[in-house]
This record gives structure tokens, C-alpha cells and sequence, in this order.
């Protein structure tokens, strides 16, 4: 599913316009980067949580140069999914292989 496909469905099943929705989602994406940017992680109950992670500094390989490279400790954004959310995608997604 796109953002664009996400608009559609949420206009049809309330009525918006989609202009309204799209600008509704583009704020919420938006703030939830902020919010991440400043180091603060965002809590939606019963959906998930939008969380910092820290990576390790660790040593990792130039294979084009045959030479090992130091990479720093650094943040990345994540994730986690609320203990529901995963027990419906459990139980209702079945496993391809």
C-alpha cells in the first residue's frame, strides 16, 4: 500500500476530501520526524512506537579498497509495534514462503 492508496481509503471511509486527508497524513509524518529529529520518541497506544536506536561504533570493510573503516556510534530511527498489532498480523496474515 502507498501513501497514495492510504489517502484513498481513509477519504472514502470518512468522507474527506483527499486533499484534506492527504495533508492531514503529510502533517502527521512530518511531526513524527520532528519529534525524532529532537530525540523525543512518539507512543501511539495500540499501534506501535516510533523509537531512537542506538548503533555501536563498529569496524566494518571497503571491499572496493581491501581496507577496514571505522564507523561510529550513531542513531537510527525504528519501529516497535504494539503487542496487538502483531498479534493480528499473526493471526490473520498467513506465511508465504
Amino acid at each position: 500500500m502507498t501513501k497514495a492508496d492510504l489517502v484513498a481509503k481513509i477519504s472514502e471511509k470518512l468522507g474527506m476530501e483527499k486533499g484534506d486527508v492527504q495533508a492531514t497524513i503529510e502533517t502527521f509524518m512530518t511531526e513524527v520526524k520532528d519529534s525524532l529529529e529532537s530525540g523525543d520518541n512518539v507512543y501511539l497506544r495500540g499501534f506501535g512506537s516510533f523509537i531512537i536506536k542506538k548503533r555501536a561504533e563498529k569496524t566494518g570493510r571497503n571491499i572496493s579498497k581491501n581496507t577496514t573503516i571505522k564507523i561510529p556510534a550513531h542513531n537510527i530511527p525504528a519501529f516497535k509495534p504494539a503487542k496487538v498489532f502483531v498479534e493480528g498480523v499473526k493471526a490473520n496474515v498467513e506465511v508465504k514462503n
